[in-house]
C-alpha cells in the first residue's frame, strides 16, 4: 500500500469535517444535545484514524496489519459514544436513539472519507439528512392519525 499524498489527506479530512458538520447542523437546528461540533468531530476523528492506519501500513515493511481492525474499533467507539446520548426517563420513555445512531453514521461517513470513498461519504450524508429531516416530517404526520387505545384482539 502506498503513502497517501498530502493533498489527498487534506481533501479526505476536509470532506469528513464538512459532511459531519452538515449532519450536525440539522441536529443543532432540531435542538439536540449532539450538534455541529460533535458530529464534525466524530466524522473527522474517524477519517483521521483510517488515514493513520493506511499511513502506518505503507510505512512499515513486512507487517501483518489489517487496516480493518482500526475501522472495527472506530465502529465500537462510535457505539460507545452514542450510548451516552441515550436517556431513559422516569416515565419509561427513551430519548437519544436517533442522536446515537446519527453519531454512528457520522463515524461511517468519516471512515468512508478517510478511505477516499468520497461518493459513498457524500451519498450517506444525503441519506442521513433525508432521514433526519424528511422522515421526521413523515413521523409527525403519522402521529396525527388517530388509533384505538385498545385493540379488540391482540396482535
Amino acid at each position: 500500500m502506498e503513502h497517501i499524498a498530502l493533498d489527498d489527506i487534506y481533501i479526505r479530512l476536509f470532506l469528513a469535517m464538512v459532511l459531519g458538520m452538515i449532519l450536525g447542523v440539522e441536529r443543532f437546528i432540531a435542538h439536540k444535545t449532539a450538534g455541529m461540533r460533535t458530529y464534525t468531530l466524530v466524522s473527522l476523528g474517524s477519517a483521521l484514524f483510517v488515514i493513520i492506519s493506511q499511513q502506518v501500513i505503507s510505512s512499515v515493511e513486512n507487517i501483518a496489519f489489517d487496516p480493518m481492525r482500526i475501522a472495527a474499533q472506530i465502529v465500537a467507539a462510535a457505539g460507545f459514544l452514542g450510548v451516552g446520548a441515550i436517556v431513559r426517563h422516569e416515565n419509561n420513555q427513551i430519548s437519544g436513539l436517533t442522536t446515537a445512531s446519527g453519531l454512528w453514521v457520522a463515524a461511517g461517513i468519516g471512515m468512508a472519507a478517510g478511505f477516499g470513498l468520497y461518493k459513498i461519504a457524500g451519498l450517506v450524508t444525503g441519506l442521513g439528512l433525508f432521514t433526519f429531516v424528511v422522515l421526521w416530517f413523515i413521523e409527525q404526520q403519522i402521529r396525527k392519525i388517530p388509533i384505538k387505545e385498545k385493540l379488540d384482539h391482540p396482535l
